[in-house]
C-alpha cells in the first residue's frame, strides 16, 4: 500500500512539474506599444493595417500620430517619441537618414500615390485650366514647406506656368486632410489631394487626375527610428507592411505597390 502511495505521489509530482515546466516554456509575450508617426493621408488605411497586424501580433499596440510629413520630421528631430516613421515624401525621410536618426537599412520605399484636383460633388469646374478663370476664387493646397502634397501641387502649378497668375487664390493648409475638408465644404473651390484621400468619399468629385509628368514621383517611404527601444517590434511591423496582405490593404485605399 505504501509503495502504491509513493508511486502515486511521485506520479503527481512529475505531472505538476511537467505542467509548471510547460507553462514556463511558453510565457505570454510582453505587451508593447509602438509609436508611429504617419502622414495624414494614411489615416484610413492605418486602421485596417493595425487590425490585420494584431491578428499575428496581439501583444503589440500601435499608437499613431498623424500629421504633415514635414511637421512629423521636425518632431522626430526634436526627440518626440517615435519608433516608426511613414512619410508621404522622400525628402523628409532622407533628411532624417542623413542626420543619422534612422536605423541602418530600414529606410525603404513602401507605396506610391497619385495627385488629384478635387472639388465639392456639385462643382461646375471641369479641368485644371479652370483655375485661371473667374470660376475659381480659392484653391486649397498644403503648405509646400511641410506638406508633400503641397510641394507636388506647387510643382504642377509651376510647370503649367500658372502659379503667378493664381497666387492670390492659394490658401495653405496644415496637412492634406485639411485641404480635403476645405475643398469639400466650400471653404475653397478646389484642392490638391492624393487619390487615396478620395476613396470611399461620396462628398467629393475628382476634377482631374494630375499627370505624373508634372511633378516628382509620389513615394511613401518607411523607416525605423534609431533611438527606438522597441526595434524588434518595429522591425516586425515594417516587415508586415511589405507582405501581400498589407499591400492588398494599401491598394484598397488607392495606393500602388512600388514594385
Amino acid at each position: 500500500m505504501k509503495i502504491r502511495k509513493s508511486i502515486l505521489s511521485l506520479s503527481l509530482i512529475m505531472t505538476l512539474s511537467f505542467l509548471v515546466t510547460g507553462c514556463a516554456a511558453k510565457p505570454e509575450a510582453e505587451a508593447v506599444e509602438l509609436n508611429i508617426s504617419a502622414a495624414a493621408s494614411l489615416t484610413e488605411a492605418m486602421a485596417d493595417l493595425e487590425a490585420e497586424f494584431k491578428t499575428t501580433n496581439p501583444n503589440i499596440t500601435l499608437v499613431t500620430n498623424f500629421g504633415a510629413s514635414g511637421s512629423l520630421q521636425q518632431q522626430i528631430e526634436q526627440g518626440a517619441p517615435c519608433d516608426i516613421f511613414i512619410s508621404a515624401g522622400i525628402k523628409q525621410m532622407t533628411t532624417l537618414d542623413e542626420k543619422g536618426l534612422l536605423l541602418e537599412s530600414t529606410n525603404k520605399d513602401l507605396v506610391k500615390n497619385e495627385l488629384v484636383l478635387v472639388g465639392p460633388k456639385d462643382t461646375t469646374i471641369t479641368e485644371i485650366s479652370d483655375l485661371t478663370t473667374d470660376k475659381v476664387k480659392k484653391i486649397a493646397v498644403g503648405e509646400a514647406s511641410s506638406v508633400p502634397a503641397g510641394k507636388y501641387a506647387d510643382e504642377v502649378l509651376t510647370k503649367l506656368n500658372i502659379k503667378t497668375a493664381i497666387q492670390d487664390k492659394l490658401v495653405s493648409a496644415k496637412d492634406v486632410k485639411e485641404v480635403l475638408a476645405w475643398a469639400t465644404s466650400g471653404n475653397a473651390d478646389v484642392g490638391f489631394v492624393y487619390l487615396s484621400d478620395t476613396i470611399n468619399n461620396d462628398s467629393i468629385k475628382i476634377i482631374e487626375q494630375i499627370s505624373s509628368d508634372l511633378h516628382s514621383p509620389i513615394t511613401y517611404p518607411v523607416g525605423i527610428i534609431k533611438s527606438s527601444t522597441k526595434a524588434d517590434s518595429a522591425q516586425a511591423f515594417e516587415d508586415f507592411l511589405f507582405t501581400d496582405k498589407a499591400q492588398e490593404i494599401l491598394n484598397k485605399y488607392g495606393y500602388s505597390s512600388v514594385n
